[in-house]
């Protein structure tokens, strides 16, 4: 069993380092936030009073933090006590640039290194059935594969340094776009007399079905376990998809990619949160179109 040093218990961080802890490794954890240490104790954890005592002597680092820019304050810009050859996977989903400086700053020092992103949502976390998207070298995917099955399900190695966060930004970008049309397709069936629950029947069973429509529905009433059917509270908030959706736009311009529908559904989730709909879960962005409640206020 390994000791692991885990920086950043928010909404997923938590529960994934929880997996790791059931699955028999010693978690040493560290967060900013005084509320999430008192849960991590709570859970059975080993919280730590700063970033250098939970990174000190573990085997493996990982991290799960907000954006580019924490992961390199985290990491590259301090002097850490890591242990010699130690492997640090950040789990964040965060800028191909700064994907790429975690990736040289840390090589440097004589760490491995592994990008890993995640897809599932809190629930996924807590549950260990979390789809990861891994970039880096064999070997260091390989130390990493046991912990990766403590958080996860689907355990893909996508390529070579920083191929996860390529990954999940271009997947991110898909389920966007996507979520947006169904919705514009649910919002048009009502206008136009039909059904929602026939509608969905015709949809999922034809040639527009796709997971946003089958597994993650943004009208309620449709499909049990999704957040439509719990006033869109929990899931993956629409100010994370945003975030996603802008780190997708900046990957397509410094690669020279078209990226016409991403950008078109970053407008439209910047609208839906500026509303103040920003953190009720991105399936929520059928209220754009005025077919649901009201946000909360």
């Amino acid at each position: 069993m390994a000791v692991i040093g885990f920086i950043g218990l928010g909404n997923m961080g938590f529960p994934m380092a929880c997996r790791l802890k059931e699955a028999g490794h010693e978690v040493r954890c560290f967060d900013v936030s005084a509320g999430s240490m008192e849960r991590a104790h709570d859970a059975g954890l080993h919280p730590r009073t700063s970033v250098d005592e939970a990174v000190a002597g573990a085997e493996v680092v990982i991290t799960m933090l907000p954006s580019g820019r924490h992961v390199l304050d985290v990491l590259a810009a301090r002097a850490l006590p890591f242990a010699p050859g130690a492997l640090v996977i950040d789990c964040s989903t965060i800028d191909v640039a700064s994907c790429a400086t975690f990736h040289e700053s840390l090589q440097a020092k004589g760490l491995a290194t592994l990008d890993a992103p995640v897809s599932g949502g809190v629930g996924g976390a807590a549950a260990g059935t979390l789809t990861i998207m891994a970039g880096g070298t064999d070997a260091a995917f390989a130390r990493a594969l046991e912990l990766l099955r403590a958080m996860g399900k689907n355990i893909i190695h996508a390529g070579a340094a920083g191929a996860g966060q390529a990954a999940k930004i271009c997947n991110n970008m898909l389920a966007g776009i996507s979520m947006l049309a169904v919705s514009e397709a649910l919002y048009l069936a009502k206008r136009l007399g039909l059904d929602a629950k026939k509608f969905f029947e015709i949809a999922s069973t034809s040639s527009g079905q796709c997971w946003a429509l089958t597994s993650y529905a943004p009208e309620p009433g449709l499909v049990p376990s999704a957040p439509a059917n719990r006033g869109y509270e929990g899931g993956f908030a629409s100010e994370l998809m945003l975030k996603d959706l802008r780190l997708a736009e900046q990957a397509a311009v410094a690669s020279h990619s078209p990226a016409l529908l991403g950008a078109a559904a970053a407008s439209v989730y910047a609208m839906h949160c500026a509303a103040g709909r920003g953190r009720l879960d991105f399936s929520s962005i059928i209220q754009m179109l005025g077919a649901a409640q009201p946000a909360h206020p």
